[in-house]
This record gives C-alpha cells, sequence and structure tokens, in this order.
C-alpha cells in the first residue's frame, strides 16, 4: 500500500524550486554541487508546507527533464533527502516527503506559537495582539448578566443572534450604507465567514481571482475547497490595487469570485482609496463576478491624518455584486471569534441553509460580549486603545529593522498590522528557518503568495515593541547573517535552483 497522499507534478515542482532565491555569491564563495542545493530546495519547500508531507515526488528521469539537469543530480538529491529522513522511497511506490523525527509538521497557514515556546521564542508569525482589558472582562461579565433568557431556549441561532444582527446592520447604516438586519449573518471569525461563503459561490474547480499578495490563511482555505487561484498583482508600495489589470483579469478569467482586502490590506498595508474602490466594483458587475470585500482591519487606522474610504459595497446599492465581511478578531481580539456577513438577503437566507451542514451556528455568550461591546461604547474605547498600541509597536519595530537591517526595504502603512519587507535579496524561506534557530518566528513571503511568489519578502507584525522589538530585529539580523554565511540547508549557501 503506497505510503503517499497527494502528489506533486514535474512541472509544479520545477516551478517551486525556481521561485527561491538567494543573494549572489561573493567572490571566493564556493558553491554547492548541483544535488546538494537541489535537495536543499525541496527540504526548504517541505518545510515552508508550500510541498506537504506525504506527498508523491516525481520520478528522477520527470523531475530530470523538468529542471534540464542529469538523472544523476536528481538521484543524488534523493538520496540525500532519503538519509536526512525529508524523503521515504518503496519500490513500486515511489518516493514521498516526509520529516524526520522529533521534527514538527511544517504548518500551512499562520498558526499561533505553541505556548510552552513563548519565553524562548519571539514570535512573528501571528498578527494579532493581547486582549484589551478592561473591556473584554467588562463584554463578558455584561454577557452573563443577559445570558438567562437564552439559556431558556435551544440555543442554536445559524444566522446570529437577533439582537447582535440588528446592531451590526445599525452600525452599517450609520456609516451611509442602508441596511437590514436581514442581510447580516454572524459567524465564527472571517475565516468561517469566507469559508461559506466560498462553498456557496465557489465549488471545487472555481477560479477566485485574489490579490497578489494575499492573506496566507484565505488562500490556504481556498486551496482545501478545491478553488483555481488567480493571482492579480497589488500596484507597487501602498498604492494599492492596479484596477486596470483587475479589470483585465475579470474580463478574461471570468472568475466566480474576487476576494479583496481594500482597507490596510494584508500583508502590504496598502489602503485603496475611493476611485478604486468604485471602478473595482464596476469591473466585478461587468464580469459577473462575486466581490468578497474583507473589512478585518477596516477599523485600525494608526495615524490620525488618515481619512477612512467608504466601505466597498457603498458602491453596490443594488446589493448584486458585493459581499462584506467583517470580524472582531483583529481590532478587538483575536479569541473573540465572532465575524460576520452583510449581503442581499437572498445570499444570505442561502448561507444560513447550508450552515446547518457546517457549524450550526456561533457561541452565544460570544455574540452577547460583542453586542455589549457595540452597545455601551465599549468597542470604540477599546478600539481606540488597540490602535495607540499598534501605532506604538509599529514606530518601534520599524525603528529597530532599519538601525539592524538597513538594506530591506518597506513602505511604512498608515494602519493595520502588518510591514511587508523586501530583504535585501536573501530568501524569505531560508530567513523563516534560520529564524527558528534563533529565537525569531517569521512568516516567509511566498505564504502570502501563489506558486511560489514572493520568495525575496518576510512579513512582520506590530505585536511587539520597545525591548522586545529591538531584540526580535537583533534576531532577524542574525538569522540574515546565517543565511548569507550558508548556515542553513547544510553546508555553504544554496544557489537558486532555476528551472
Amino acid at each position: 500500500m503506497a505510503q503517499w497522499t497527494s502528489a506533486v507534478g514535474a512541472g509544479q515542482l520545477a516551478r517551486l524550486l525556481g521561485s527561491q532565491q538567494d543573494r549572489p555569491a561573493g567572490p571566493g564563495t564556493r558553491r554547492p554541487p548541483a544535488y546538494r542545493a537541489l535537495a536543499d530546495g525541496i527540504r526548504l519547500l517541505v518545510l515552508e508546507g508550500r510541498v506537504p508531507v506525504a506527498a508523491r515526488l516525481p520520478a528522477e528521469r520527470e523531475l530530470a527533464l523538468a529542471l534540464t539537469v542529469s538523472r544523476t543530480t536528481v538521484a543524488a538529491a534523493y538520496e540525500a533527502l532519503r538519509a536526512e529522513g525529508f524523503l521515504e522511497s518503496r519500490r513500486g511506490a515511489g518516493s514521498w516527503t516526509a520529516v524526520p523525527a522529533g521534527n514538527p509538521l511544517p504548518a500551512r497557514g499562520l498558526e499561533p506559537l505553541p505556548p510552552e515556546a513563548l519565553g524562548s521564542v519571539i514570535d512573528l508569525g501571528c498578527a494579532a495582539l493581547p486582549a484589551p482589558e478592561p473591556w473584554l472582562t467588562r463584554a463578558v461579565q455584561g454577557a452573563l448578566e443577559e445570558l438567562a433568557p437564552y439559556a431558556h431556549t435551544h440555543g442554536d441561532y445559524p444566522a446570529g443572534l437577533p439582537a447582535l444582527r440588528t446592531m451590526i446592520a445599525e452600525r452599517y447604516t450609520a456609516r451611509g450604507i442602508p441596511t437590514m438586519p436581514e442581510q447580516i449573518m454572524v459567524t465564527t471569525g472571517a475565516m468561517g465567514a469566507i469559508d461559506a461563503i466560498c462553498h456557496l459561490f465557489g465549488g471545487r474547480g472555481e477560479r477566485i481571482a485574489v490579490e497578489s499578495p494575499s492573506y496566507a490563511n484565505i488562500l490556504q482555505l481556498m486551496r482545501e475547497a478545491g478553488a483555481r487561484l488567480v493571482p492579480v498583482a497589488m500596484a507597487e508600495g501602498l498604492a494599492g490595487w492596479d484596477v486596470d489589470r483587475w479589470r483585465q483579469v475579470l474580463r478574461e478569467a471570468a472568475p466566480r469570485i474576487a476576494y479583496v482586502v481594500a482597507d490596510f490590506h494584508n500583508p502590504t498595508g496598502a489602503l485603496a482609496d475611493d476611485d478604486q474602490r468604485r471602478r473595482l466594483v464596476d469591473a466585478a458587475r461587468a464580469a459577473g463576478t462575486v466581490l468578497v470585500a474583507d473589512e478585518t482591519m477596516s477599523e485600525l487606522r494608526l495615524d490620525d491624518d488618515v481619512e477612512r474610504p467608504r466601505p466597498v459595497c457603498a458602491f453596490d446599492p443594488a446589493g448584486s455584486t458585493v459581499v462584506t465581511v467583517g470580524s472582531a478578531s483583529k481590532a478587538f481580539w483575536a479569541g473573540m471569534r465572532i465575524g460576520w456577513v452583510r449581503a442581499a438577503p437572498d445570499v444570505v437566507r442561502s448561507l444560513v441553509a447550508a450552515r446547518a451542514y457546517a457549524d450550526m451556528g456561533t457561541p452565544v455568550l460570544e455574540q452577547l460580549a460583542v453586542n455589549w461591546l457595540f452597545s455601551t461604547g465599549g468597542w470604540e474605547q477599546a478600539v481606540t486603545v488597540r490602535r495607540a498600541q499598534a501605532r506604538q509597536n509599529r514606530d518601534e519595530l520599524v525603528a529597530a529593522v532599519r538601525r539592524e537591517l538597513p538594506d530591506w526595504e518597506f513602505e511604512v502603512p498608515r494602519g493595520g498590522l502588518t510591514l511587508w519587507v523586501r530583504t535585501g535579496g536573501l530568501s524569505g524561506s531560508r530567513l523563516a528557518e534560520a529564524g527558528e534557530r534563533v529565537g525569531v518566528r517569521v512568516p516567509s513571503g511566498p505564504r502570502f503568495g501563489v506558486d511560489g511568489a514572493f520568495e525575496g519578502y518576510v512579513r512582520l507584525p506590530f505585536t511587539v515593541g520597545g525591548a522586545v522589538a529591538e531584540e526580535a530585529a537583533a534576531r532577524l539580523a542574525a538569522a540574515a547573517r546565517l543565511v548569507e554565511k550558508g548556515g542553513v540547508g547544510g553546508g555553504e549557501a544554496p544557489r537558486t535552483f532555476v528551472a
């Protein structure tokens, strides 16, 4: 019986290997043998989760042809991976990826750091701040005071508690977007909302247009749902969307869904202006594409002089094109797993009907806590404190990175929780691996792209400040030196393996 559960084609593996970049070697630097560079490249893809564990690799001859190298080179690379525990083989079943005993399975998203590692590792993987107090405690206490009437019911509210749906609708109306409670569905976080939307509109094999780069966990969610991702490059720096490029992709690829983060984009921090929003909605409407607008970062405006644009749904008054997703997890606390969908009533009804076969509903107590925050003014007070903390962290992290890593390039966003950094020609995947060794956890750029893009980037969240930010930057600098000296992957610095 075969031990592999999926397969990676020769062409796909060649593209992934070709996306790996390294700074050119300096004079006198010895290059590793070609087989070693190939083995290191495959090992990094496994450690990154970009090639899953238990994935069948191409036959030696197939991969040699795809890479235009000798079969001997591929055979030697496979043998090195077997010796290191990253490959297993059996006659008649082929070879499949593995991880050595004692190594953690690579994560394909941005999972939080295990609690037992918090004392020794600085976590720059998860873009989430600690809970704002005393508002979390007050919200839970307020929820408990309101719980009794709901405790006498079955507790299942597939569309969400009526009081919270009404409150969310009123908040949209106050922003100039008339909204009825029937247009709101409460979900288990934004991920739950987007998962439901993808299953309703997408279906296995459907095209979904996504920003490039985009939020890693959402990209993985869509892959797991069987979607065919169509990347659309962001404009340079913080300029936001290239709407002409979007219009072309929507017209030619005709994706069923387009997913965008217009407000302090994750990971770049870009903020789309009103004109970009209007034009993108028009393009989606003309193409018959459902435009999913993720607003989870919308309230995290860090600079006071930044004007908040109108919501994307403001440019879709008929409600036929835009589906909006919101959440309490980024603006308030990641542990408050409350999200919501704003859409046309018939879309909400379809989402609610489909939910019976998924999670049934969202926890009542947490919904009551968010409703307490919205109805008492506690939300605005907590978000004000959250903005101030994120702003201070941003400024201190930026200063530390500029001091320790002057060759790294980035533009400072005016809001959100993330800094998108070009790493001076170093491989983001190798930096992430070296960071684990020196005690700093950072996600590499390819997690935020499609098919190996953004190898020369990392994402840094505004979750640490002060002395911790300085130490994080120092450890990142140590990781960069380790990569430059060839201390990752065994032996000398691995060369770029270009197919």
